[in-house]
């Protein structure tokens, strides 16, 4: 399998790993998860705190500098082996090669032509590193009395990594010595990297994601050196910061969900050499074969030889890919920015809007997105604005009038409107909403293309402005798209021009878009991981920055923005938001032996 690469502790610049005593060194962790187990800070100290976690953090990797486990070499000195080992355990590899492509990072290189729908790669699951095979290893003690790595898969991935690094006779070596030393998730971002991104989606799981990370390894750290059953550990002699950052950051660019061997149940898995394709638009080409018991995937499209080999990792908006993938994908076709909706319960005509919304299956509260495609609003969105801007009459109409019910069922159909005003109406609130939020942020959009034609900013930085753009881009459309179409229904007002009527035989037309026009509103699978769920104890809608904005309607029914006050974002409680599967979007498999899976996404860049 070509040259072996020793492991060896790494060295600080003085030559000397950094001496401190085991004392210190937990006093320092006690204060660290001490802080990081706080309640969450008031609205508007979210910055504050993550300023004082990471300056703890900071403290402890200095003390720790020159203890980390690494290899000798480079990436690209191993990969050789990676695919005579793969060879050896029954992995397809006679199709491509990996190669480097600049930017891009490493990835599949076509060595012949591969057509489309063909299928070129397959990974035995004895190759897999998953939960099931860290509890039959040195970490199952720990893991058998351990409920926080038992609740949480990726947690028990990151550390079964860790051990296996640290084991010179793993049988993963050849993949883990492949991985790259760092990454580009916001969990390796200076400072001033992570300020860039205030005022947008994304920071406060940014945020988030740092706190969570930091407890999680103070947690651990004080397990592994205090409970019996990881007394044979590896991990107890050598477990820093860098070191869990590392491991967290790998999991969750690349962990993906397979079914068990029996198939009754999904669980999570690395999937070594599958691992290293890019990300491009298209659609889901990997799915698990339980009958040979491996992962498989097709070609999403054809490929000559030398070219480089995509796959699809899933309908990923970019604040997703930058915060679980560490990259930016320019032309994301799935590209969308969330908006939080409700109907005030103080609202005179709340109790007979929710129930017109109940009955199109839609919460009085609920997440939203807002796309960069057309339309850049879904049928929910269309659907929940029309009610939130009805009339007493309108609402009257769609619970007790005639054909009551075929009408919910046209709630989200941009065909049958309420009625030319109530069209108006919800055009103007979504175009002064967008409007408003732009507002927020603290640059404008020209500034932010000043920022990235800077031949000097920093890799992360540039992400960082790149999303911070990307949002605003997002809302600026969806603005003018609001605008585009206040005009055109007030236009169809003034000519007087008839309502479309909904025949009984139209009731399944109900969607914007032609892949579900036959599926109605009430039974169709939301498109975003988010959208359409309800936010508990919600009454209103928020602002992207943090502000609160309360929305009452006036007596004509035409909603106004009342007041706007700071609040403060939900902050994960557990140690779960580093690199968690679900929250990252990752969709389960409801039929495993059948199923495409979604492709958790990787690393875009090394």
């Amino acid at each position: 399998m070509g040259k072996k690469s020793r492991v060896k502790t790494q060295k600080s610049g003085s030559g000397a790993s950094t001496v401190v005593s085991p004392k210190e060194m937990m006093n320092l962790i006690s204060e660290l998860l001490q802080k990081c187990s706080s309640a969450a800070p008031s609205a508007g100290k979210e910055w504050e705190e993550y300023i004082q976690i990471r300056g703890m953090v900071e403290k402890i990797c200095k003390k720790q500098k020159g203890i980390s486990v690494v290899f000798e070499g480079s990436r690209e000195d191993h990969f050789a082996d990676l695919m005579s080992w793969a060879e050896e355990n029954g992995a397809s590899c006679d199709g491509f090669t990996v190669a480097n492509f600049g930017t891009e990072g490493y990835g599949l290189r076509a060595t012949m032509d591969i057509k489309a729908d063909e299928l070129f790669l397959w990974i035995p699951r004895k190759m897999l590193m998953t939960v099931e095979s860290a509890k039959n290893s040195v970490l199952g003690p720990l893991y058998s009395q351990d409920r926080i790595m038992q609740a949480m898969g990726n947690v028990t991935l990151a550390l079964h990594l860790l051990c296996e690094r640290a084991n010179a006779a793993s049988q993963w070596l050849p993949y883990i010595r492949t991985l790259p030393q760092e990454y580009d998730t916001p969990l390796y971002y200076q400072q001033d990297e992570v300020e860039l991104l205030l005022g947008t989606q994304a920071v406060q799981d940014v945020l988030s994601q740092y706190k969570n990370t930091a407890r999680q390894y103070a947690y651990f750290y004080k397990l592994v050196q205090t409970h019996p059953a990881a007394s044979k550990l590896a991990l107890k002699d050598s477990f820093t910061f860098d070191d869990y950052r590392w491991a967290v950051s790998s999991v969750m660019t690349r962990q993906n969900q397979i079914p068990t061997e029996d198939g009754s149940r999904v669980t999570l898995a690395l999937i070594p050499l599958w691992d290293m394709c890019n990300h491009t638009n298209g659609l889901i080409t990997t799915g698990y074969n339980l009958e040979d018991d491996r992962c498989e995937c097709v070609a999403l499209q054809d490929y000559k030889e030398n070219e480089q080999i995509y796959i699809f990792y899933g309908t990923r908006s970019n604040a997703e890919f930058v915060i679980h993938n560490g990259f930016f994908y320019q032309d994301n076709a799935h590209d969308r920015v969330k908006i939080k909706l409700g109907v005030s319960k103080s609202e005179r005509l709340y109790a007979m809007k929710a129930e017109v919304l109940a009955r199109a299956g839609i919460p009085a509260s609920c997440v939203f997105a807002l796309h960069s495609n057309e339309p850049p609003i879904s049928a929910q969105l269309l659907a929940f604005l029309r009610v939130f801007c009805m009339t007493e009459e309108e609402l009257k109409d769609y619970l007790l009038g005639d054909h009551a019910i075929n009408k919910i069922f046209t709630l989200g159909n941009s065909e049958f409107p309420v009625s030319w005003e109530n069209e108006i109406k919800l055009w103007t609130f979504l175009e002064t909403r967008a409007a408003l939020l732009l507002k927020t942020y603290k640059t404008s959009s020209e500034e932010d293309r000043s920022m990235l034609e800077k031949p000097d900013l920093s890799v992360h930085s540039r992400v960082a402005v790149q999303l911070r753009l990307a949002e605003k881009q997002i809302l600026e459309k969806v603005s003018s798209n609001g605008r585009a179409k206040r005009l055109h229904f007030q236009k169809k007002l003034e000519d007087g021009e008839p309502l479309l009527h909904c025949e009984e035989s139209d009731i399944a037309l109900l969607e914007n878009t032609d892949a579900d026009a036959k599926l109605p509103i009430i039974l169709r699978k939301l498109e975003e991981v988010e959208e359409g769920q309800e936010i508990p104890a919600e009454e209103h809608c928020h602002l992207l920055n943090g502000e609160e904005a309360v929305y009452r309607m006036e007596a004509n029914g035409d909603p106004v923005l009342e007041e706007t006050r700071e609040v403060s974002k939900d902050v994960h409680p557990a140690l779960d938001s580093s690199a968690s599967s679900n929250q990252n979007g990752q969709q389960e498999v409801a039929d495993p032996s059948a199923s495409r899976t979604e492709e958790n996404p990787k690393e875009r860049s090394e």
